[in-house]
């Protein structure tokens, strides 16, 4: 897995030269405010020859060096953040490449201390590495060289802000990998055997769980959703487990469940309409968390446990397929009605987060989460971004609240959500046959609440809706749904995945 190095760069001074690399890209919103004299009065000649300068992205050559200047615009509104910088870097590393440049440096003069702006300079690195990745199935049939930038410099960096950043790029690159796949390349078996060469040598300790006859016993909600792939063994789902123990003292553990839909056809209640395309990224979840969890073993922070459950599936249209009216019996003991086959990764996540809540029982100071592309609700009504819907608990300790606010620092945003009475109502039995449902029939993206209900869902099935603030033992739990902030423009055929929220869960809980 290659991904361009941040490294670090020399202060642009009184030279251009005076830098290795070659090209300097320098992000603004206002170029003539530049600190460097001949730079900003080279600048300010070419603007009045070409009236591009800070409007769009625009490369210029002085001093024998490429200098790709990249506007922001405007910084100041209420509305504004970080991802002016972001974008900006996206548009400016690709005219860099265009132009032959495989060892750029970002500069970013005028940080006028702004702290929505903090970590522009991290978040601008970041943008460019979102721009430049490329699908894994192009690397493997191109070659790595398909990439040619190698090395990104950050003038003015830290070299603690340059182990940072290249742990999230690192993980950023492996949860698109995962999630951006096709669903041959990354059919549950292989996406498992990614995960294990991706920790291999690491601090991460890998499980993998191929035993359909274990995964029918322990996880019967997973094995209703995998039931009609059992016919095609390349299908077979996988139950990955990763944790990390740190060196020391643990003050903190972090529990994950993520949903790997490697495809998802809907079932019985099959996509039709051309619904069906994209739904390779319905792993991007469990990729996301993967892509975490690499960016904490190439990190190592101290004082944090993670443990992470990857539930790999596919859903199947089939024979065997399972379909609405079944009543299945969750590991937790409890009677799940099937609403709508299409209503998947609860199910697959369900038994998985049953589990994790029996570990957290046992653990230092835990907090439970689950991340999915669950909902179209969730796309539908928070746009490109995260929904996260928290149990009492979490939301007492401010968990969705402090991961928001360092999105928002680093270009990794999400709103936060209320799970309500109506939540649990919705969901309610309707007969003595069945104590929950699993959804209604209808698109979540035209159900009132779709994307908080079924974290009422999860709670029951997991047990968690026993430890809330009422309980003798209160567990954290937060769903994270990122069906809307999962893949650039909400195309999920086509656009590039954008591994949400491993950001924002490092830097709340790494650095």
């Amino acid at each position: 897995m290659a991904y361009p190095k941040a490294v670090l760069a020399q202060p642009v001074s009184t030279s251009l030269e005076c830098t290795s690399h070659d090209a300097l890209i320098i992000i603004s919103d206002d170029f003539s405010q530049l600190p460097n004299n001949p730079l900003r009065d080279a600048v300010l000649a070419l603007s009045k020859v070409d009236s591009r300068i800070g409007k769009q992205v625009t490369l210029l050559v002085i001093e024998n060096k490429r200098v790709i200047l990249a506007p922001t615009g405007p910084l100041n509104r209420d509305y504004d953040d970080v991802r002016r910088y972001f974008d900006a870097a996206k548009l400016a590393i690709n005219e860099a490449k265009a132009s032959g440049s495989v060892n750029p440096a970002i500069f970013l003069p005028n940080l006028n201390g702004d702290s929505r702006y903090q970590h522009a300079l991290e978040v601008a690195y970041l943008g460019a590495c979102q721009a430049l990745w490329q699908p894994l199935e192009a690397r493997e049939f191109h070659g790595e060289g398909i990439e040619p930038v190698i090395n990104i410099g950050l003038v003015g960096a830290s070299d603690q802000t340059i182990k940072a950043v290249n742990a999230i790029a690192a993980g950023q690159y492996a949860a698109r990998d995962l999630c951006g796949t096709e669903p041959e390349r990354m059919a549950p078996p292989r996406f498992a055997d990614y995960c294990v060469d991706l920790f291999k040598g690491s601090k991460i300790a890998v499980d993998v769980i191929d035993d359909i006859a274990a995964i029918d016993k322990n996880y019967p909600m997973l094995s209703t959703v995998a039931r009609a792939s059992y016919a095609v063994e390349r299908h077979h789902p996988r139950v990955v487990k990763l944790e990390y123990v740190p060196e020391g003292e643990i003050t903190r553990t972090l529990m994950f469940v993520g949903k790997g839909l490697v495809y998802d056809t809907g079932g019985a209640d099959l996509k039709v309409g051309g619904h069906m395309a994209g739904m390779s990224r319905d792993k991007g979840g469990a990729a996301s968390v993967a892509g975490f969890m690499k960016a904490v073993a190439d990190y190592q922070p101290k004082g944090v446990k993670v443990v992470s459950y990857l539930a790999v599936v596919r859903n199947s249209i089939g024979s065997d397929c399972f379909v609405p009216d079944e009543i299945i019996t969750s590991r937790e003991g409890v009677r799940v009605r099937i609403g709508n086959t299409d209503a998947e990764g609860r199910l697959a996540m369900g038994d998985l987060l049953s589990e994790m809540k029996d570990l957290a029982k046992g653990e230092i100071n835990p907090t439970l989460f689950t991340v999915a592309t669950l909902t179209g609700h969730a796309a539908r009504a928070m746009g490109p971004y995260g929904a996260y819907v928290e149990n009492g608990p979490a939301r007492s300790a401010g968990v969705s609240r402090q991961i928001a606010d360092c999105g928002d620092l680093w270009a990794d945003g999400a709103e936060v959500s209320r799970s309500r009475r109506e939540d649990y109502d919705f969901i309610k039995p309707r007969t003595l046959a069945d104590d929950v449902l699993s959804s209604n029939n209808a698109a979540s993206a035209v159900t009132a609440r779709g994307h908080q209900f079924p974290m009422a869902f999860m709670a029951i099935v997991g047990g968690l809706d026993k430890h809330g603030n009422d309980s003798a033992q209160p567990l954290p739990y937060v769903h994270m749904d990122i069906a809307g902030s999962g893949v650039e423009g909400g195309d999920w055929q086509h656009g590039k995945p954008t591994a949400a929220s491993v950001t924002s869960l490092f830097a709340r809980y790494c650095l």
